[in-house]
């Protein structure tokens, strides 16, 4: 009888002990479509106190590491709660992540929510960075947390967070980046219908790194964005530009110019490239809508765009719309298959009408240049000189103009300009029209009566300008602000 009773004991626990396997089987099934809630307990911090919020979970939100971001963007905005930028009745989106969303409804921000492509209701909601599910002007409070340095449309983002923000709304991010003033700027730039309050040093959440905290606030549309005297704003359809402490701080840190006129300027000049500091080594030039190269005298593919902007250029990893700009319709077909290339079959100029283009070569060598296609275009000769190399009609565009019409300040712009004489004219029109201030950074290469290599202790025919003039072009464009730098 014992032994009866001892084996149905047994079968019994062991039936039990199936019947808890199936059934942790089926919790453990149902987990990961099925989302759980958070209970409402409290957690404690270095600093304060949060009220965990009742919102459903998946799994991969109950993490230690997912609980750290929510317990460090909560710290994070915790302040502007203090400060009453953030309210517990905003009406506040988070683009940087579901845990932002959560930290606020910790905070006690009931109705935050985050931008997602993927929906996790009622936390996160469906969108696109490029086109925000809200309105325009009905939020209060927009924390971006890093989404800025993350993104690859930094002012698609940027334009559509200022555009769902109400009238004196807080927009808060949080950058590795402008840290220097002309990152800031340009971050600046992007959000034009905003002002900046406030720019602090904080702890990442990985210390000991930092980052910059900005907080911007909505102002009305007829404000103008930026409203001290050192960083005005510049538009398209203004001929008055004035160029920001943020270009002239770069140019503390340019390389020096060739004061005395070089003997031999075709070998001076090509070795001072190696001195050349460019401006994405002196600044992050992250925050830009596009990034554009424009090579005035571009002459063939291989000239500059293939041979030396293209290879040697520090661009950040950013990729850049060309434009080639040449008269000379030697060149034009090679340009045909390349891809990312923009031509435009025309000579710059300072206005819209048909000139006579000469195509010539260094003295000594015109021939051989014609024969080889490698010509130099100029669209007038030296006042007194006949035009003596091949000379035919082009049209030709006004190309300040057509900067203006085709960048923006947002924009990142690097332009090279090689135009046989013609720089003359073109840069004071640049001045003229205010296009100077969308131009970043200039490659420019002066040409005066140099030194032949042909006949030594004569000086070219070709240009009326000397050396001094030259170096007072360089040195004007650099007092105003502008980072140029002395080409070949």
């Amino acid at each position: 009888m014992r032994a009866l009773l001892k084996r149905a004991l047994l079968l019994a626990v062991a039936a039990l002990g199936l019947r808890l396997l199936y059934g942790a089987f089926l919790a453990v099934s149902s987990a990961a479509n099925a989302w759980q809630l958070y209970p409402a307990t409290a957690i404690a911090t270095a600093r304060r106190t949060y009220v965990q919020a009742d919102v459903p979970a998946p799994e991969a939100w109950r993490t230690r590491h997912w609980r750290r971001a929510v317990d460090y963007q909560a710290a994070v905005l915790a302040d502007h709660l203090a400060h009453g930028i953030l309210a517990p009745a905003s009406r506040a989106v988070c683009l940087g992540g579901a845990h932002q969303a959560l930290a606020m409804r910790e905070l006690g921000v009931a109705t935050a929510v985050a931008v997602q492509k993927n929906p996790s209701p009622p936390l996160v909601v469906a969108g696109d960075h490029r086109r925000l599910p809200f309105k325009s002007d009905t939020v209060d409070f927009v924390f971006a947390g890093r989404a800025l340095d993350s993104t690859k449309r930094p002012a698609d983002l940027a334009a559509e967070a200022a555009r769902i923000l109400k009238p004196q709304a807080h927009l808060v991010l949080l950058t590795s980046s402008a840290a220097d003033a002309y990152s800031l700027r340009s971050l600046q730039a992007l959000l034009p219908s905003l002002r900046l309050l406030r720019s602090r040093e904080i702890n990442a959440q990985d210390a000991p790194s930092t980052l910059r905290e900005l907080v911007f606030q909505k102002i009305h549309a007829h404000t103008p964005a930026y409203s001290t005297d050192s960083t005005p704003t510049s538009s398209s359809s203004s001929n008055n530009c004035s160029i920001g402490d943020h270009k002239l701080h770069l140019l503390t840190h340019a390389e020096p110019l060739i004061q005395e006129e070089p003997l031999k300027p075709w070998i001076t000049l090509k070795r001072n490239i190696n001195n050349i500091k460019y401006l994405p080594a002196l600044a992050d030039i992250s925050f830009k809508r596009r990034y554009v190269y424009i090579d005035v005298g571009a002459r063939s593919y291989g000239s500059s765009i293939g041979s030396w902007f293209r290879k040697h250029y520090p661009k950040q990893n950013h990729t850049f719309q060309v434009y080639a700009i040449e008269a000379d319709p030697v060149f034009h077909s090679e340009y045909a298959a390349r891809k990312g290339v923009t031509l435009l079959p025309y000579a710059a100029w300072v206005k819209n009408e048909t000139l006579k283009f000469e195509i010539n070569g260094d003295p000594g060598k015109e021939d051989e240049a014609k024969a080889n296609g490698r010509g130099m275009g100029r669209i007038r000769p030296a006042a007194g000189n006949k035009m003596s190399g091949e000379v035919r009609s082009v049209p030709a565009f006004d190309f300040a103009q057509w900067l203006k019409q085709t960048v923006t300040e947002q924009d990142y712009v690097v332009l090279k300009m090689d135009v046989e004489g013609t720089e003359f004219d073109l840069i004071p029109r640049l001045f003229d029209t205010g296009a100077i201030c969308l131009v970043d950074e200039l490659f420019l290469e002066c040409h005066y009566n140099r030194w032949q290599k042909c006949c030594p202790g004569e000086r070219s025919p070709k240009y009326d300008n000397t050396y001094e003039e030259c170096l007072d072009l360089f040195s004007s464009l650099r007092e105003s602000g502008v980072l140029v730098h002395q080409w070949w």
